[in-house]
């Protein structure tokens, strides 16, 4: 049997009547939540994955909190992983109001979202965020139920949206909003680069071996480079005829593993000494290995570098620099010296440790003029922005900014694309250059690990493993 056509089961002006009524309702008992909807972007940013999701917009729509009480769900729970906050919420919005006031500007993005993927909302969507700021936190949506009530008057007038405490991975979220952005600034996975502020150029002089051909080393020939080796081996050299401590010649030792295998790559001399009227000999001890062994040879028909000194370190070397030496007067014995720097660690910073004497050269009169090149940068300029994407300009590597200190100079980042085909991190000296904000400073250091999330434990689950197993054993679990 049909209706009764003398009733209309609800007319237009009826359904306006409770919608506004709704309206009107949550607008004197509602709270004032900011609705951040979810970007699914598929281009391939900052970790190099198919989609990416971010979090930069922000609505204020007011809204009903169905559970009064409190928060709904589990509350919080001890688990083996720590305490587990497993929070619920419930709000109800006007149907009518979301779709004036959100739903066009959302459709009206154009901002690389990809529709295949998730098409343009007119709805509250599962996977958006809505902040709650009676409790400052950050809910996502779960489900939107928007059949209840039921049909009133032959229409639907309110969204539920039925919310869990967000759970933060690695999400972009920027919706300017300084107290939103703020409760991810320290979660995920964040890295720390150590930056330079201001770089400055070593210096050094050379000294050569004296007025009169004094017997210098030329040259110190590895004729075996032996294998086995732990550490460093102790390279010895006889003493100088003269008795001066000065002039007794010294080295140091460069190991290198090929196939399993360490031993010795170079020899390099720190003095080349003087006064020697036979080639010195030469011994190799300490370090674990076997059969190493080295020649000299010596010069005595001219001067050359001997060793060098360094007057200031400088500041700020990421790699070696290079050292550029003057050569000696034009003749039939000239020859020019090398000269191979090595950096260390001072304090917070990298600088020019020494100069090793690669060959000294022949035929100088004076103490040649010795130059070193620059730091890679000599000073770092801006402010990196909170959120924007960094790149290393050698590494290539790429990530995003979670906080800066311009006076620590200190780069706390996440996301960092470090892929199969990149190296393992950013290399210290490389420039790290803002995107957005075309800030640049160089690398001190990097750290890896990540030291601001309380359950993080990899240290500790390595150390404990490497107690039980020896994994530099081709076979830990046999003889072999």
């Amino acid at each position: 049997m049909a209706l009764n056509p003398f009733f209309l089961q609800g007319t237009a002006s009826e359904q306006r009547l409770v919608q506004d009524l709704i309206n009107e309702h949550l607008s004197f008992h509602g709270v004032e939540v900011t609705y951040i909807p979810r970007k699914y972007v598929n281009t391939k940013t900052v970790i190099e994955e198919v989609q990416t999701s971010k979090f930069d917009d922000n609505f204020s729509i007011e809204a009903y909190v169905n559970t009064f009480e409190g928060y709904g769900g589990a509350g919080d729970i001890l688990t083996k992983f720590g305490v587990s906050v497993r929070d619920e919420l419930i709000i109800t919005l006007s149907k009518e109001r979301f779709e004036d006031f959100i739903a066009p500007f959302m459709a009206g993005q154009d901002d690389g979202t990809d529709d295949s993927i998730m098409p343009t909302p007119t709805r509250p969507r599962e996977g958006d965020l809505v902040y709650f700021p009676l409790g400052q936190r950050l809910f996502e949506v779960k489900f939107v139920e928007h059949e209840d009530p039921f049909f009133q008057l032959g229409k639907n007038y309110v969204y539920q949206l039925k919310c869990e405490l967000f759970e933060y991975e690695d999400e972009v979220i920027d919706t300017t909003i300084e107290t939103i952005d703020t409760q991810v600034q320290d979660e995920g996975y964040i890295t720390t680069l150590q930056l330079i502020g201001v770089g400055r150029t070593a210096t050094a002089t050379a000294l050569i071996s004296g007025s009169t051909p004094s017997g210098y080393l030329r040259t110190i020939h590895l004729d075996n480079d032996g294998s086995g080796f732990t550490s460093v081996p102790i390279i010895g050299i006889s003493s100088s005829p003269t008795g001066q401590i000065g002039d007794n010649a010294t080295a140091v030792g460069f190991l290198t593993t090929r196939g399993r295998v360490t031993s010795i790559e170079k020899i390099l001399m720190t003095n080349a000494g003087a006064g020697y009227t036979t080639p010195p000999s030469i011994t190799i001890t300490g370090g674990g290995g076997v059969g190493a062994a080295a020649t000299a040879s010596i010069e005595t028909s001219g001067q050359g570098v001997i060793r060098f000194s360094i007057q200031d370190g400088g500041v700020g070397y990421g790699t070696a620099p290079t050292v550029t030496i003057t050569g000696p007067p034009a003749s039939g014995i000239a020859h020019t010296a090398v000269g191979i720097a090595s950096i260390g660690i001072d304090g917070s910073s990298r600088i020019l440790k020494s100069i090793y004497v690669k060959d000294p050269g022949r035929g100088y009169s004076n103490a040649p003029t010795v130059t070193i090149a620059d730091p890679e940068t000599l000073a770092g300029l801006g402010t990196y922005l909170f959120n924007e994407i960094v790149m290393g300009s050698r590494s290539m590597i790429r990530a995003r900014v979670k906080e800066y200190d311009q006076d620590t100079h200190i780069l706390k980042i996440s996301n960092v694309s470090i892929g199969s085909t990149q190296p393992i991190g950013f290399y210290p000296g490389e420039t790290v250059i803002g995107q957005t904000s075309g800030a640049e400073y160089p690398v001190f250091s990097y750290v890896q690990d990540d030291t601001y999330d309380k359950y993080t434990e990899n240290d500790e689950f390595e150390t404990l493993g490497d107690n039980l197993l020896d994994f530099t054993e081709t076979n830990p679990f046999g003889i072999f």
